[in-house]
């Protein structure tokens, strides 16, 4: 134990000696220093810093919590986050580096106003405190709490432990975020995403091995042979944690929100050098989301083979102090690693896990602070506030906001199912932000009133219908991915119908503040479609046709690939010219 300690501490001071170096001479007094960090990030620190604030403690714990409990169809959350993320690269990018914007609220105000940069801040900061930071805090301490047997350690029961690991957590990562700035925050994710990923792809190799008592291959036949079904991907099996159709009626549109119009995420784009240096670094992040398959999906399928065969033990879910039928598979994943990570690599590891978790917490409060100052301090209640007192303000908000999800977080391990809950809170808010900013894009001439009313309208819609009637519609009960994108089309209509009968006067242009060079970077389309092309791959292989099926096989699943990536290059084609062609047919043009 006194050896991990000490290389656990070893590696997170070395983090915190990299990134003070590197920030140092930074001025975080000016708003674009500690905010936007200078605009100067380059590809690899846009990347990093995506991948690993997304990948944190609640995304291992949770999602491998929902693979043992339902299978590799969960990898839907990740393999499509590397779709949605070509979409941020040419779709969102370029127009909110062109207008120069620090938040997306502000890009709104461009579009629509001040009043409805207000209210999307508002409500922004809501998903983040209520929605986001609390599930960070509650996962992180959980696994690092069972990785490091904090109960048998301090004498302490699960709650008690659960409450020290919360503030222990909260503490730490709200000084990176406060004190530090966006700079310190990015440099300290790429330095630990490395580490992540290291550790991260280590655990299933290591699972594999453990489960074919000291074979990988073994491990790996097992996986295949026995409940093949947990390894198909499609979601046609009975029962899917995601069902087919949920994958495009709401998880992508759910991932369109999260990494193309999310302030937490979208931030870090926001800080290039360039918009060059900015796809580049979402494309990379693509493909760590398709990598990143391996070690959010696969150790839950692992580690279900394993309790199956009494190799592992999982206890029950505890409820108001008595004992349920339900395993607690959200501590799965910290048991599978206690169980094959060698004792001389889990300092290591729960360095990597703790700068995982702080990178996601640390992310979040840097984005509130950047919404509470910018969009709502100096936007609206002192316009001629310093540099100095704004960024001020964006500090205390953000121990505020630590404060508030230290209180928070420990209440969540009521939840059945710690990561569907995070995104179905979410999903009552980012349907309808993303449904607004949409409107923005694609209409010239739609009027605020159509993204105020499309607001409430989908807000109301989403928390009726999935929170209230419980996704009962009165003539059909579906599936809450259904209402997601039930809930888009609806908003849509909606607001293209107000645009329709009170469209702007004159048509919305978009302004080049030149303050960062917008030239696209020129292979950005060549390495759009290999990570299309990687993405068919994967569902292919863990499909019917591929190695689920007794028949399936490799050779299938590429052809199957290829046709499918040459399908979506003609749609591309076929959808180009058909804009081109009713361009001046579109009353929002």
């Amino acid at each position: 134990m006194m050896f991990t300690f000490l290389s656990f501490i070893f590696f997170t001071a070395l983090v915190a000696l990299i990134s003070y170096l590197k920030t140092k001479n930074e001025n975080l007094t000016k708003i674009e220093g500690y905010f936007l960090a200078g605009r100067s990030l380059p590809w690899f620190v846009i990347a990093g810093s995506l991948f690993l604030t997304n990948i944190s403690a609640e995304q291992l714990t949770g999602l491998n919590a929902n693979a043992f409990r339902s299978g590799a169809n969960v990898m839907a959350w990740e393999a499509t986050s590397a779709l949605t993320l070509i979409a941020l690269a040419f779709v969102f990018l370029p127009r909110y580096l062109k207008s120069g914007v620090s938040t997306i609220p502000h890009f709104l105000e461009q579009r629509f106003g001040q009043r409805m940069r207000i209210i999307c801040s508002f409500i922004f900061i809501y998903a983040i405190v209520i929605g986001f930071l609390p599930f960070v805090l509650y996962a992180g301490a959980i696994t690092l709490g069972q990785l490091f047997n904090v109960n048998d350690l301090f004498g302490l029961t699960q709650n008690q432990s659960t409450w020290m690991m919360v503030i222990s957590l909260g503490v730490i990562g709200g000084l990176y975020a406060i004190f530090g700035g966006l700079k310190a925050v990015a440099v300290s994710d790429t330095i630990n995403g490395i580490a992540v990923l290291f550790c991260g792809l280590l655990i299933p190799i290591l699972g594999l091995n453990y489960l074919g008592e000291g074979s990988i291959i073994e491990g790996l036949h097992i996986l295949v042979a026995e409940a093949p079904e947990r390894l198909n991907a499609t979601g046609i099996t009975p029962n899917a944690n995601i069902p087919w159709y949920g994958i495009f009626s709401g998880v992508i549109i759910i991932n369109l929100f999260y990494w193309c119009t999310n302030q937490a995420i979208v931030q870090r784009t926001l800080a290039a050098k360039n918009l060059a240096e900015s796809q580049k670094g979402a494309l990379v992040a693509g493909l760590l989301k398709i990598i990143g398959v391996l070690m959010l999906v696969l150790p839950g399928i692992i580690a279900w083979h394993l309790y199956q065969r009494g190799m592992l033990n999982i206890p029950f879910k505890i409820t108001d102090g008595q004992v349920s039928d339900i395993l607690n598979a959200d501590i799965s994943y910290p048991s599978l690693v206690r169980l094959v990570l060698p004792s001389w690599l889990t300092g290591l590891f729960c360095a990597a896990m703790f700068g995982a978790i702080l990178s996601s917490f640390n992310s979040g409060i840097n984005s509130i602070s950047t919404l509470i100052s910018l969009d709502i301090y100096k936007s609206l209640i002192n316009p001629n506030a310093t540099d100095k007192k704004t960024v001020k303000i964006g500090k205390i908000f953000g121990i505020a906001t630590t404060l508030i999800c230290i209180g928070v977080a420990p209440y969540i391990s009521q939840a059945d199912s710690l990561y569907t809950l995070m995104r179905t809170i979410m999903a009552v808010i980012n349907i309808p932000i993303f449904a607004v900013i949409l409107l923005g894009i694609i209409s010239k001439r739609a009027p605020a009133l159509a993204g105020y009313v499309g607001l409430v309208f989908g807000m109301f819609f989403f928390y009726t219908t999935h929170f209230v009637l419980k996704d009962d519609l009165g003539f059909v009960q579906v599936h809450w991915l259904v209402l997601v994108g039930l809930n888009l089309v609806l908003m849509m209509a909606i607001m293209l119908t107000i645009t329709y009968f009170k469209p702007l006067d004159i048509p919305f242009e978009q302004i080049n503040t030149e303050e960062v060079d917008v030239t696209p970077w020129k292979y950005g389309k060549h390495a759009a479609y290999l990570l299309g092309l990687l993405f068919c791959l994967v569902y292919s292989l863990l499909s019917p046709i591929g190695i689920t099926s007794e028949t399936g096989s490799v050779s299938k699943a590429v052809m199957l690939s290829v046709s499918l990536i040459v399908s979506l290059y003609l749609l591309s084609r076929v959808i180009k010219k058909y804009k081109k062609s009713t361009a001046n047919l579109l009353p929002q043009e």
